[in-house]
């Protein structure tokens, strides 16, 4: 496998008909809401992500397993024809704990975390296998009660994660296999699958899952857009933009809410020839791109880690402070990208304000940062 391949593929892993109005102000900002049902009536499948589910497999393990594998300390690296018994082996021979991962998997499990009640708020389509790991990633997303409705297949087998634990380090082996075998035709165009795209009110999608399916992509945001419903994308990995950047810009006008990170704006930016570096510029020449639904403005929010969070507000650029950390308190940033837009995307299917949403995001963070993996303890204490 090519050195670019596997870095496109390595990226991949690690990494409503509520209509947007403006309300005056609020704290001194223009802010927005979502007005109708939502979850005001408690509704389950309000929320809908769809993306490359991966069962996440961590175990505390000696220097001995990291060297039979060639296994380095705090390295990330995709699974080889060498890694392929890693899987099977760290089960039999270690503790080890499962979660539900995939950045979309992620970011609904953090939504419906955040939510607590209802149960199955979110609803999620990917691609698995039929096997052992399938079984138990089935399991893991019905335990934090996502509603996930995963196409099964045989081909390949379900997209796995690896995390070898070593004292306070870790080495991710990541193998995608089934996950990057969904297919239209066969899962989301059933009546019984489309039944609850309908249903949902908000819809986030990673733009991870453009080099998957892209056509999977546009079928829902049409349908968001035709019938005025919330659609949001993540701009998810800088070579999304480079290598994929025909299929993204076929879906960008029918985005209403786009997440990403600095790293990631500044190469959209880059590729759409905007000349700026600047993160508030880039992300309102982002929000006037050409927009199919007009009835809303897209939003932009792109997060900078430490530093504010970019976001437009109307027709103007808003500065959003983090939460303060003391940085020996981070255990792992992997998830927080995922944790922002799940704690968004909580507060936005229950018609909160812009600003609201945001620091719903920025709580999600705060809590995953603090432990290993996409993980959170049993309920928020978020007010």
């Amino acid at each position: 496998m090519s050195s670019f391949l596997s870095f496109l593929i390595l990226s991949l892993v690690f990494a409503t008909g509520c209509p947007i109005f403006p309300i005056g102000t609020k704290r001194s900002i223009e802010s927005f809401t979502i007005i109708g049902p939502c979850l005001a009536n408690r509704i389950e499948n309000t929320l809908f992500g769809m993306g490359n589910p991966l069962l996440d497999i961590s175990a505390v393990v000696d220097k001995d397993f990291l060297d039979k594998f060639g296994l380095k300390l705090n390295d990330q690296i995709l699974a080889e024809d060498k890694h392929k018994a890693l899987f099977d082996e760290i089960v039999k021979r270690n503790k080890v704990e499962y979660h539900a991962g995939g950045s979309t998997q992620n970011s609904v499990k953090i939504a419906q975390w955040m939510i607590q009640k209802p149960q199955k708020v979110a609803t999620f389509f990917g691609c698995i296998g039929s096997d052992q790991f399938g079984e138990i990633l089935k399991k893991k997303a019905a335990e934090v009660h996502v509603d996930a409705h995963y196409y099964e297949q045989n081909e390949e087998p379900t997209g796995t994660c690896a995390a070898c634990i070593t004292g306070d380090k870790r080495s991710l082996v990541a193998n995608l296999a089934a996950a990057n075998c969904y297919k239209k035709e066969k899962h989301l165009d059933l009546d019984s699958n489309w039944e609850l795209v309908k249903k949902a009110k908000v819809y986030y999608i990673a733009g991870f899952f453009l080099t998957v399916s892209p056509e999977s992509i546009m079928k829902v945001a049409k349908h968001a857009s035709d019938n005025n419903k919330i659609f949001c994308m993540n701009l998810s990995a800088p070579f999304i933009s480079q290598f994929f950047k025909e299929p993204l810009m076929k879906v960008m006008p029918y985005v209403d809410i786009l997440f990403g990170n600095e790293t990631e704006a500044a190469t959209f930016a880059k590729e759409l020839d905007f000349e700026t570096d600047d993160i508030a510029e880039i992300a309102k020449k982002t929000q006037n791109l050409p927009k199919e639904n007009t009835k809303r403005q897209r939003v932009v929010v792109f997060t900078q880690g430490k530093d504010d969070t970019v976001a437009t507000v109307g027709e103007k650029v808003t500065m959003f402070p983090v939460l303060d950390i003391d940085q020996n308190d981070i255990v792992d940033t992997n998830g927080a990208g995922d944790a922002f837009v799940g704690g968004f995307l909580s507060a936005l299917v229950q018609e909160h304000v812009l600003e609201e949403c945001i620091r719903a995001g920025h709580y999600a963070a705060n809590v995953i940062i603090r432990r290993v993996g996409c993980t959170f303890p049993e309920k928020p204490e978020f007010q």
